[in-house]
């Protein structure tokens, strides 16, 4: 630590961190069982054998 630097640190800590029992480590991140980001569709196998989607028509009025 620099000279001088004593009590400009304290200020930076956050309040909000989560108390847990002695040996424990505070987790932010969320825990998944592979890398990178998740599925945004959840637990669904692609490709899929049907597609859920009716294309909409659109009926004109004359």
């Amino acid at each position: 630590m620099a000279k001088g630097d004593s009590g400009k640190k304290a200020g930076r800590i956050d309040p909000s961190w989560p108390k847990v029992p002695d040996g424990e480590h505070p987790v932010s991140e969320l825990a998944a069982d592979r890398q990178g980001a998740l599925s945004p569709y959840g637990d669904v196998t692609f490709p899929l054998d049907t597609v859920p989607y009716v294309h909409p028509q659109t009926e004109i009025n004359k």
